[in-house]
């Protein structure tokens, strides 16, 4: 697995190098700026460099820092519209940068380690919290925006689908778009939410971090669940009824159609192998793994 340096050198090339390099004085200025003092980044880093810190009053915070780009952007502007609903709260940003100060939570434990019936109830609770009609003007991305992939898939192997089976390809493909044109109303979501991007608080409830900040219907919401963790997931011992109890469970808890719930999640692990080929990390074989699971289940 890459680093986080080499994450960004690997996508952003010189540019990534340089940004790097700046790295040690823009934390340095953001510290002086947000009167922060700063600890030791958090393990694991991948696309961003995320840290604790500490205020001057003594309050625990955590800045994010990335590669400016407007995924980033996207973030911060969605941390705005949550307003800490359901969601982390944003501190303060500097949008050029892609700088952003969040509130720190508690003890901060993801759900990816948890025994999946400990896990669907918090995440399924969290989801309803945050979800609204946006109805101000900052440029988000569609679920429609996200679903050029597949197009792109079929430019980058000249009309073929490269190493993702073909057969499942156009039948994500196919469902998606059918998807989209019999939507709901859109709001804004937040477009990643699974295991690792859901916190544990000191008050016994939960919160959830790192938004993409996309439009689309709320059943679209689920997707991101179904298909993690991964490796996890495909290692259970009969993960095909473990994903159909986990669609009972969504049924249930948010009365979404059942038929719905499978489609988009079928079709969104097939458009998430082709994100993982787009950007050539390892997930492609596992994300298509669990659209042959979901595909079974329709």
């Amino acid at each position: 697995m890459r680093n986080f340096s080499e994450t960004i050198l690997a996508l952003y090339g010189e540019a990534g190098r340089k940004w790097l390099a700046s790295l040690p004085a823009l934390l340095a200025s953001y510290a002086q700026d947000w009167d922060l003092t700063l600890e030791a980044p958090f393990e694991n880093l991948s696309y961003n460099y995320v840290a604790p810190a500490r205020r001057a009053d003594g309050s625990l915070t955590v800045i994010k820092i990335g590669f400016p780009n407007d995924e980033l952007r996207s973030e911060i502007a969605a941390l705005r519209h949550f307003d800490g609903q359901g969601m982390v709260r944003l501190l303060d940003a500097d949008e050029e940068n892609c700088a952003m100060l969040l509130e720190r939570i508690l003890p901060g434990e993801t759900l990816w380690e948890m025994e999946d019936e400990r896990v669907t109830a918090p995440l399924l609770d969290v989801m309803p919290k945050f979800w609204k009609v946006y109805s101000e003007d900052y440029p988000f991305k569609s679920v429609r925006d996200w679903g050029k992939a597949f197009s792109r898939l079929r430019a980058r192997y000249d009309g073929g689908t490269g190493k993702l089976d073909a057969v499942l390809v156009e039948k994500a493909e196919r469902i998606f778009f059918a998807l989209l044109e019999s939507s709901d109303e859109p709001i804004l979501l937040h477009g990643d939410l699974h295991h690792d991007n859901v916190l544990s608080t000191d008050q016994g409830s939960y919160i959830a971090i790192d938004p993409k900040g996309v439009l689309g219907e709320a059943c679209y919401e689920v997707g991101a669940f179904l298909r993690n963790p991964l490796p996890a997931l495909l290692q259970k011992e009969n993960p095909q009824a473990l994903t159909r109890s986990r669609v009972d469970m969504v049924v249930e808890r948010l009365a979404f159609d059942r038929e719905r719930v499978i489609s988009w999640g079928f079709s969104q692990a097939v458009l998430s192998a082709i994100w993982c080929d787009e950007d050539g990390v390892s997930c492609t074989e596992m994300a298509m793994r669990v659209a042959g699971i979901l595909d079974n289940l329709l």
